[in-house]
């Protein structure tokens, strides 16, 4: 038997990896024929990729003493082109096994290359994509449903925004707003208070684009991220963060604070501070709310169907 588990989503991947290890040793008491070949670790190892695949082969052929399955996990094994040729060269043999063998990959996987090609026709194959918004935040409610917690819509759309798509990371954040507000609603105030944004270089690209008025460029960006698969609300979301960082920084501007009041007030990281003094530069403060208010009317657009989101997004940039 052949597995393969695959993606981007190395979370929810090494999951199901784990599942796996578990099942098989529950079942094979003694674990003495469970093998882990980790190729990303390779260039560490004192044999050669032949010898690997050599080694790897010499233990799948061999008869187990306890006439248990052999359980043999492939880990980035795509990366090493003479593991993959010496195995495709003896596939007929290895499918005639009852053992298992399970490959991993973390990341991408080009579809023409060949060993994806086998393992897509002859393995029970499962891939595991990043999340879409809905899909993370039903995983989201679940995880903090386990905590008995709960969590008001706009705070679990800013917990989004903050953290993306890094379940390992949104799990842990979970934990820690739920240990922190016990039996009370987690709201956006908490968040801000607890859960550090990841910063999108790319994003504060187009905000400052944004922010010198060259619309072109803005908009220019803003289909190259939706070329890249980024949808239409998340970089609304991205750009509703910056611009309410952007629009608290001129508050405090307004009121003379200087750069290191505003890190301390607004406990934002310095490179958003950075950025966000200089994006509040090029605008007043009535201009600032006014885009602040047709963010939310795009957004509010969008989820009621109201609108196509990309050309929410247009127009939302031509119109600043």
């Amino acid at each position: 038997m052949i597995l393969f588990l695959y993606g981007e989503d190395a979370y929810r991947s090494h999951q199901k990896l784990n599942e796996a290890i578990d099942r098989y040793k529950q079942v094979h008491k003694c674990g003495l024929d469970f093998e882990y070949f980790d190729f990303s670790t390779v260039s560490g190892q004192t044999l050669s990729t032949g010898q690997i695949f050599q080694d790897f082969f010499d233990k799948f052929k061999t008869i187990s003493m306890f006439r248990e399955k052999k359980f043999f996990i492939l880990k980035q094994s795509f990366s090493n082109q003479e593991f993959k040729q010496e195995f495709l060269k003896n596939k007929k043999e290895i499918q005639k096994s009852k053992n298992i063998i399970l490959f991993y990959e973390e990341g991408k996987v080009l579809a023409n290359d060949s060993l994806f090609r086998f393992l897509k026709k002859y393995a029970q194959c499962q891939e595991f994509k990043f999340l879409t918004r809905q899909e993370l935040k039903r995983w989201a409610e679940k995880e903090i449903q386990q905590y008995h917690a709960k969590i008001n819509y706009s705070a679990m759309d800013c917990l989004i925004d903050y953290v993306g798509q890094d379940l390992a990371r949104l799990s842990n954040e979970i934990k820690k707003l739920a240990s922190y507000k016990k039996t009370k609603e987690i709201e956006i105030k908490d968040i801000e208070l607890l859960v550090k944004p990841n910063i999108d270089k790319d994003i504060f690209k187009t905000i400052d684009a944004l922010a010198t008025r060259n619309k072109k460029q803005a908009l220019y960006l803003i289909r190259k991220h939706l070329e890249l698969g980024d949808s239409p609300l998340y970089l609304l979301s991205m750009i509703n963060f910056q611009f309410r960082n952007i629009l608290t920084v001129k508050k405090l501007q307004e009121e003379n604070n200087n750069y290191q009041d505003i890190v301390r007030k607004t406990k934002f990281h310095p490179y958003v501070v950075k950025k966000s003094c200089f994006a509040a530069d090029r605008f007043k403060l009535e201009e600032l709310k006014k885009i602040y208010h047709q963010i939310f009317e795009a957004d509010f657009r969008i989820k009621t169907g109201r609108i196509n989101p990309a050309i929410a997004l247009d127009l939302l940039i031509t119109g600043i």
